[in-house]
């Protein structure tokens, strides 16, 4: 809701066309309807159109528009879409509906941001494009000095401290600033966005048995607990550094709100065993709320009505609730 009470509706960004974005946009539409009203910012002509969609002139259209139809803010594209096959000239038309989708999120003309996948390497190709990922150009679009990745579902909420490098460089790169820069932003994000009051982390350590007492490495005595130990001074509720191995069964998530954990896998493999098809990337740290489905493209079922909306539909509720 705005200031003057008007719903406002979520933007979709397209994702990538060749992939499995415009079918995951109607079957989103096809299960959520008017119940989280969203509007997809693409191409009309890559939709696969098993469902109908109206192409609006106001995204405040679309809150109507979504009882009957997709609400379609189009966007065009040269050349058609290829399932399974990027297409060179649709990379600037997919990095310009992420960007419109951030202007209209902090125009105030959306409530929030969700993000269909995109595939780095056709958009590098195709038009330079020259981020890692979302998430670092969504920062930079939103002029944030640090982001974070988190991962959510009604189960688990999960924030990696070190995300896409190699394992044997995840020490070097846990460093106590980077730590207590990603247990700050989570902080501040329980709080402001998902509406917890005194947020409960839980943080894992880096080694087996969270170092054993130092048998098992020195970096969660040495790094992580002096970390805590500050923070904690300051009134935060953080548990750890704890064994990563048993952080994870129900009676322990019981305990605890979010957990950080030192590296990608130890922080995703536990929330896609849970909920594989409903986990939820959210992006802490931006001035608006991003969510995105946690998958990728999906090009070997593109075109082929497989594709499974679940984490684009979790995507978009969250969304609506957090905003």
């Amino acid at each position: 809701m705005t200031a003057s009470g008007a719903r406002r509706a979520i933007a979709l960004s397209c994702g990538e066309p060749a992939g499995i974005g415009p079918e995951l946009a109607e079957a989103a539409w096809q299960g959520l309807g008017a119940s989280v009203p969203f509007f997809w910012i693409g191409d009309p002509a890559h939709l696969p159109g098993t469902v109908p969609h109206v192409v609006l002139t106001d995204p405040d259209e679309a809150v109507t528009v979504a009882a009957s139809a997709l609400p379609v803010l189009p966007l065009d594209m040269p050349g058609a879409r290829v399932p399974g096959a990027p297409v060179a000239s649709h990379a600037a038309g997919v990095v310009e509906a992420i960007a419109r989708g951030v202007s209209l999120v902090t125009g105030g003309r959306a409530a929030a941001l969700c993000t269909l996948p995109i595939h780095k390497k056709a958009l590098a190709d195709g038009c330079g494009f020259a981020y890692p990922g979302h998430t670092e150009y969504l920062a930079h679009l939103a002029g944030a000095e640090e982001v974070v990745m988190m991962l959510a579902s009604d189960r688990l909420r999960v924030v990696p401290a070190t995300i896409h490098i190699p394992l044997s460089v995840v020490p070097a790169a846990l460093t106590p600033a980077l730590l207590e820069k990603r247990l700050r932003i989570t902080h501040r994000a329980l709080q402001e966005q998902f509406g917890i009051a005194a947020p409960r982390i839980a943080v894992a350590g880096l080694n087996p048995h969270a170092g054993e007492g130092g048998r098992m490495g020195h970096e969660d005595e040495t790094v992580i607990a002096p970390v805590l130990d500050r923070l904690r001074a300051e009134g935060m509720d953080l548990r750890g550094p704890l064994p990563a191995d048993t952080m994870f069964h129900d009676r322990a998530r019981a305990g605890y709100d979010a957990a950080v954990c030192m590296y990608h896998d130890q922080a995703l493999i536990p929330i896609k065993t849970l909920d594989f098809d409903e986990g939820v990337n959210v992006t802490l740290g931006l001035p608006f709320v991003r969510t995105s489905p946690d998958h990728g493209t999906a090009f070997d079922i593109a075109g082929k009505g497989l594709a499974n909306p679940s984490s684009t539909i979790a995507a978009l509720r969250l969304a609506a609730r957090l905003s």
